[in-house]
């Protein structure tokens, strides 16, 4: 399928590993020129490499909002304009809501939702003088269903989620969108230290914590790279131009919510 999308330009933040890469692949593969961010500058450099011509690196941490501004410009110089944005970060430390410091708050906050809202700022003004943009958030299927030790990371992505919700309202008329994509168990490192985490209070190997995961899945696996990239994909297409303020949920049909 033809998304349309070709010679468009996109930063994906986080994009050189996980599931933010498979969303820079699957752009790449579309036609679209894409900055690859991370916060290892070898690692963004070989996920660049790795996508080719067309790819390029603009490595950063995103969580430090000192970085954030020269992270988005040294993308636009390279890609000439942003018309696509997916934010990304890695997901903050699982464990129950008393066991985290203010510092580890404010630590989910500035990488979780502070810098997604930043770059999305940073981003209009150009989509908007161009009367097209796609707005993508990598979150969270805890944003819709809570799952245990994971109050951090659903706390400040539900918050995400909300300041987003409003942004898809105003700048709908302009020929922006703005979505979120909710993964589910999706076999990534960040979902390695959950089911780490998940095996020492259990008393169980890592493995069995593994499994039990997958089996609590209806497709019975954990979600793949491959299974993501594609949505991301779609969403940013002209085929999806009539879908905004949506929440997205990869999860194998983990979710139970009715809406």
């Amino acid at each position: 399928m033809d998304l349309g999308i070709s010679g468009k330009s996109a930063l994906v933040l986080g994009g050189s590993q996980g599931l933010g890469f498979a969303c820079a692949q699957a752009l790449a593969e579309a036609g679209v020129s894409v900055a690859v961010n991370g916060r290892d500058a070898t690692r963004a450099e070989n996920a660049a490499a790795q996508l080719g011509v067309g790819t390029v690196a603009v490595p950063g941490d995103i969580s430090s909002p000192e970085k954030r501004l020269a992270i988005f410009n040294a993308a636009r110089d390279k890609l000439g304009r942003i018309d696509i944005l997916v934010t990304n970060a890695g997901g903050p430390p699982p464990g129950p809501v008393e066991q985290h410091s203010q510092e580890t708050w404010h630590k989910a906050l500035e990488a979780n939702m502070l810098a997604a809202l930043d770059f999305t700022v940073m981003a209009l003004p150009n989509m908007k003088q161009a009367g097209f943009g796609r707005i993508i958030n990598i979150t969270s299927f805890t944003v819709r269903e809570p799952y245990p030790n994971m109050g951090l990371a659903t706390g400040v992505r539900a918050g995400l989620t909300g300041a987003m919700a409003s942004l898809a309202h105003e700048v709908a008329p302009l020929g922006i969108t703005v979505n979120n994509i909710l993964p589910g168990l999706m076999d990534t490192g960040a979902l390695e230290r959950v089911y780490k985490a998940q095996s020492e209070q259990q008393n169980i190997s890592t493995d069995e914590a593994k499994r039990r995961m997958a089996e609590s899945v209806p497709m019975k696996r954990l979600g793949l790279a491959e299974d993501f990239g594609p949505v991301c994909a779609f969403m940013c297409s002209t085929h999806a131009s009539y879908i905004t303020g949506q929440n997205i949920t990869v999860d194998g049909g983990l979710v139970k919510s009715l809406l």
